[in-house]
């Protein structure tokens, strides 16, 4: 039906999942250019260029205006990962038409509560983390979030060089603060620890990099993404810095996401440190990542269990405390994020009451 060369495509992540989004695409182009239009991926978004491939190489494209009107009236976006069809004109510009519905997408909200696609079209997200200034589980917790159903995480340690300089006694702290970290999440989430600089990373994250699929890098700058897509790419394509020394800091040496072909035939993304982090979840998504909390929440003594004062509550007595803080300290986010304008005028409005009435009753104490 489509005349396109799909083992290159397959390079760039092409796989058999997406050929009903292709196929409903393809009905939203002029029929008459068909036979000229062409399957490509996204591989870097810019806000004056975008940068696709082919599977044989990369190039500049433009979306055609009609299409920007169609997504501005979508109140969507382009995303590095998306699969779009385009054409070109005589003058060799190339020009996109229509993409392929978004699937795994990973987006996040800004500080309005507007959604922003971060990528697309992804099998794994890996959650970096370096094991130095960057350890932080309550950090790791809230990027786990950001994973939709259908997309693999997995938590990367890195930086294991920094624990400690003698091999054997960083080997053991590196394996506390694995099993340490895996027993706060769960257990049932895979945690591995790398050496960003090493070739040795991709054989510990082998499991994931099968041809055809599409990983992205998620983590605070400084982390090791960068240093971790090159180890991966077994060549130095990505820019990367050293962290502040003042306080282990990273410093956002990549600025955007870019999308690289691996030797094996998988995709990685890498992406730039999120300087403030609010994923775009609802209670499910929240109930789906603390999964422990979820389970254990039936054997509390009361079925209202608020997991906070109640006596006979089994999520305090079974969960990491500062886990189940931050559990708290999400929902009360998402509870912000759910409300509408007029449910947040009635907030300020019993917070002003509130306050009012604290205020008098100091009065009638004689307190100032």
């Amino acid at each position: 039906m489509f005349d396109f060369d799909f083992d290159a495509l397959r390079r760039i992540g092409w796989n058999d999942r997406l050929a009903d989004a292709l196929a409903t695409a393809f009905t939203c182009c002029d029929a008459a250019a068909a036979a000229s239009l062409r399957l490509l991926r996204l591989t870097e978004v810019h806000r004056d260029r975008l940068v696709a491939d082919d599977g044989h190489a990369s190039f500049g494209v433009r979306a055609l205006p009609a299409f920007e009107r169609t997504l501005r009236f979508e109140d969507a976006v382009l995303a590095v990962g998306d699969w779009v069809l385009a054409r070109k004109d005589a003058h060799r510009n190339a020009w996109i038409e229509a993409r392929l519905a978004p699937r795994r997408a990973i987006t996040r909200r800004d500080a309005d509560g507007r959604r922003h696609a971060i990528v697309s079209h992804v099998d794994t997200a890996l959650f970096v983390m370096g094991l130095d200034a960057d350890f932080n589980p309550r950090r790791i917790e809230r990027y786990l979030l950001l994973a939709p159903p259908g997309v693999q995480p997995v938590v990367v340690l890195t930086k294991a060089d920094l624990v400690a300089p003698d091999p054997q006694v960083r080997e053991a702290m590196v394996a506390d603060e694995r099993d340490a970290l895996l027993a706060r999440l769960g257990g049932g989430l895979p945690v591995v620890s790398v050496d960003a600089t090493s070739p040795s990373a991709a054989l510990v994250l082998a499991p994931w990099l099968e041809p055809g699929h599409t990983l992205v890098l998620l983590g605070s700058s400084g982390a090791g993404k960068s240093t971790l897509t090159n180890a991966l790419l077994a060549r130095r394509e990505q820019d990367t810095g050293a962290v502040r020394v003042r306080d282990l800091r990273g410093q956002h040496t990549t600025t955007a996401r870019s999308l690289h072909r691996l030797p094996g035939g998988a995709c990685v993304i890498d992406t730039p440190g999120l300087r403030a982090l609010r994923p775009d979840v609802d209670a499910d998504t929240l109930a789906r990542s603390f999964d422990d909390i979820d389970r254990l929440a039936p054997r509390c003594r009361f079925r209202d269990c608020t997991h906070d004062r109640e006596p006979g509550c089994a999520v305090r007595d079974g969960v990491d405390a500062d886990r189940l803080r931050n559990f708290h300290k999400l929902r009360r986010e998402l509870g912000r994020d759910t409300m509408t304008a007029l449910d947040r005028r009635r907030r300020a409005e019993w917070a002003f009451s509130g306050r009012q009435g604290a205020e008098r009753a100091r009065a009638k104490r004689g307190e100032r």
